[in-house]
C-alpha cells in the first residue's frame, strides 16, 4: 500500500529499512552498465544547493604520509596522515580489509554546503575480485540515507582488486552535504558484487546490512518551531471564510520550503486555535490554479494539491495522525502505529472541513486567487492523547503541510517545521504545539 509522503515520489522515494540488505539502485546500475547515475548527478546538485568547497589537500604539506611506488596505477600511501578526524580498524571479508579511518573537510558544515570526505584502507591479504566501493551518506539518527556517493575509488583507477598487500590506499570523494532530520549525518561504506556485500567482520562496526560506519559529517539540527496555540473563545463558523472576529487570537504563520526552509513560491498562511473537545486549524492558500481529480473519501489526494496536518499527540515519535483536506473538499484520514507502518485508513478522525475557492475550481485556463480551508478535529478521537482537554503548558508534536503542483508539473512541499529530507513523516523534524 502506497505510504503518503512529500513530495512524494517527486521529490524523493522511501528507502528500505536498515535491517534491509539489498544494493542500492547505483549499485545494481553499475553491474547493468547504466549510466542513471550520469542523469541524476545534475538533479541533486540542483536540490542540494552546492556552494563553493575547500580543498582537501590544504595544509602544511609536512604532515602528510610519504607517497608509496603507485602499483598498477593504485596511488597508495606508507602510513594513512595523521591528522584523522575518524579512526576505525574495523576489517571486512575475515580480516582481509581494514579502514584505517577518514578525514572531513570542514569538519563541521552546514546543508548544502561542500564536505570532501578521504578514506583510508589497507588489504593485509590478496583482496576479493570484482566488488565494487559504495559510500552513502545516513541521517546519523534514524539510519536513513540522505545521499548515495558511490564512486569507484580513485576515479576508477583502484578497483579492490588491484589494491597492494600492505599499502595504504587513499580515496576522496566530495558532495554537497544534505540535511539530517535527527541532527547529524554519517558517510557508511562497503564493497559490493552481484551476490552482496562483502561482511564486515564486527557488528557493532556496521549498520546492520554490513555498511560499515564511518566519520559524522555537518553540524547540529536545525532548531525545531514551537507554535503557541491560543483556547478559542467561540468556536469558529466552518463555511471556509476566515473570518477576523473567530479567528483573531490564533497566530498566523507562514509555511516555508519543506526540503530547505526558503521561502517558497507561493504563500500559504496557516492558524491553529483549540477549546475542550477540538483543535481548529485555518489555511489560506495562494493558488493560481485550484484543481483536483480525486473525489472519494480516503482517495489518494496527497497525489495532487492538498493541505495536511499532521499530529503525534503523546510526542513518542512513533504514534501519529495524518489528516488532509483538497480544494474539493475531500478528506483524507489515517492513523499510523509506528513511522510510516501499519497505515490504518479505516480510523475515521471525525473532522469537520470547510474549503472555500477564490475562483474557478477545475479551469486551467483562468487565473484563480486561492483557497481557505477551516478544519475542526475531535481530540478524543486522536491517537495516543495524554490528557482531554490539553492544560496550558502541555505540548504535542505536530506539522503543517502544503503540496502544490506548480503548473501542474513541478511539485512544491510546504512546511511549518521544515523537514530538510522529502519525507513528511520525518518525525523528528516535527515541530511543537504548545496549548497556551
Amino acid at each position: 500500500m502506497h505510504h503518503p509522503m512529500a513530495p512524494r515520489s517527486r521529490i524523493s522515494r522511501v528507502l528500505p529499512p536498515a535491517s534491509t540488505p539489498p544494493r542500492s539502485p547505483w549499485e545494481r546500475d553499475r553491474a547493468r552498465g547504466s549510466v542513471r547515475t550520469r542523469a541524476l548527478l545534475p538533479c541533486l546538485a540542483l536540490i542540494l544547493l552546492a556552494v563553493g568547497c575547500r580543498d582537501e589537500q590544504a595544509g602544511p604539506s609536512s604532515r602528510r604520509a610519504r607517497p608509496a611506488r603507485p602499483t598498477a596505477g593504485v596511488r597508495t600511501l606508507e602510513e594513512p596522515p595523521r591528522e584523522l578526524t575518524f579512526r576505525s580498524g574495523a576489517t571486512w571479508g575475515g580480516g582481509a580489509i581494514t579502514y584505517l579511518g577518514a578525514r572531513v573537510s570542514p569538519t563541521v558544515a552546514r546543508p548544502g554546503q561542500q564536505v570532501t570526505v578521504s578514506h583510508y584502507f589497507r588489504a593485509n591479504r590478496s583482496p576479493p575480485r570484482g566488488f565494487h566501493f559504495f559510500a552513502h551518506v545516513l541521517d546519523a539518527a534514524s539510519g536513513q540515507m540522505l545521499f548515495n556517493a558511490d564512486h569507484e575509488p580513485q576515479s576508477g583507477a583502484a578497483p579492490l582488486e588491484l589494491w597492494p598487500v600492505g599499502a595504504v590506499v587513499e580515496d576522496t570523494h566530495s558532495f554537497a552535504l544534505p540535511a539530517a532530520p535527527g541532527g547529524a549525518a554519517r558517510v557508511a561504506v562497503g564493497f559490493w558484487n552481484d551476490a552482496g556485500r562483502l561482511p564486515v567482520d564486527e557488528a557493532s562496526a556496521h549498520d546492520g546490512a554490513h555498511r560499515m560506519l564511518g566519520p559524522s559529517v555537518g553540524g547540529p539540527a536545525a532548531e525545531l518551531l514551537e507554535y503557541r496555540v491560543a483556547r478559542a473563545h467561540k468556536a469558529p463558523m466552518l463555511d471556509g471564510v476566515l473570518a477576523p472576529e473567530e479567528w483573531a487570537a490564533a497566530t498566523p504563520v507562514q509555511l516555508k520550503g519543506s526540503f530547505d526552509g526558503r521561502e517558497p513560491a507561493l504563500r500559504t498562511t496557516a492558524r491553529l486555535l483549540y477549546d475542550a473537545e477540538h483543535l481548529y486549524v485555518a489555511f489560506d492558500v495562494e493558488d493560481p490554479d485550484v484543481w483536483g481529480t480525486l473525489k472519494q473519501r480516503d482517495d489518494p489526494i496527497y497525489n495532487e494539491e492538498v493541505v495536511e496536518l499532521f499530529l503525534d499527540a503523546n510526542a513518542d515519535g512513533r504514534t501519529y495522525n495524518e489528516l488532509q483536506v483538497s480544494p474539493h473538499n475531500v478528506l483524507f484520514d489515517a492513523y499510523f502505529p509506528a513511522r510510516r507502518q501499519g497505515m490504518d485508513t479505516g480510523w475515521d478522525s471525525g473532522m469537520r472541513t470547510a474549503v472555500k475557492v477564490r475562483g474557478t475550481l477545475d479551469a486551467p485556463d483562468d487565473r484563480d486567487e486561492g483557497w481557505t480551508v477551516e478544519l475542526a478535529v475531535p481530540l478524543a478521537r486522536l491517537a495516543e492523547v495524554p490528557r482531554l482537554p490539553p492544560q496550558p503548558g502541555d505540548r504535542w508534536r505536530f506539522n503543517l503541510y502544503r503540496l502544490e503542483h506548480v503548473d501542474r508539473a513541478r511539485v512544491e512541499g510546504q512546511a511549518f517545521s521544515p523537514l530538510f529530507v522529502g519525507d513528511f513523516h520525518a518525525l523528528p523534524r516535527f515541530g511543537w504545539l504548545r496549548f497556551e
